[in-house]
């Protein structure tokens, strides 16, 4: 069965009191995802391209993926229970047999790390980007401060 999805990007990293929110979304809204403090940084450095003297799990995953002829082919954020966000993984193997796609369960953290990393596209159901809460309004708020020296600029610590 296909879902209608939506593109979105992360708009956004901002540390909050739990961890780390990270704004995603589009022209049209933008949601929170709240992650922890470490995956928030690993996001982060992999959208800044920020280079590390070892492999972070994300690396590993993506060297694995290669060595098998594996590549990220997309993310999707697909739905909300209970306050936790799900995600799904889709992987493509390519040969001369043919194209496979796998959908995997996946923390929605570990998938943005990974399409970060991988430069690969981020989506969201249409069900789901219809019941969030839209918070443009917040991280243009937050940007403006910003811009103004009100809030530190975010750090790779």
């Amino acid at each position: 069965m296909k879902r209608e999805v939506v593109p979105v990007q992360i708009r956004g990293i901002l540390p909050a009191n739990s961890g780390v929110a990270l704004f995603i979304g589009n022209d049209e809204k933008v949601f929170v995802i709240n992650v922890e403090h470490s995956m928030g940084n690993v996001i982060g450095m992999a959208l800044r391209g920020t280079a590390t003297d070892r492999p972070l799990t994300h690396h590993l995953i993506g060297n694995i993926l290669q060595g098998f002829g594996v590549t990220v082919e997309r993310v999707v954020i697909t739905d909300l229970k209970d306050s936790t966000y799900f995600a799904r993984l889709i992987l493509k193997q390519e040969n001369e047999l043919g194209k496979k796609l796998v959908e995997l369960d996946a923390r929605p953290s570990d998938c943005l790390a990974l399409a970060a990393a991988t430069k690969r596209p981020v989506f969201v159901s249409q069900r789901l980007f219809d019941e969030v809460e839209d918070m443009s309004e917040v991280l243009s708020r937050i940007n403006s401060q910003a811009e103004e020296g009100e809030i530190p600029p975010e750090s790779d610590k």
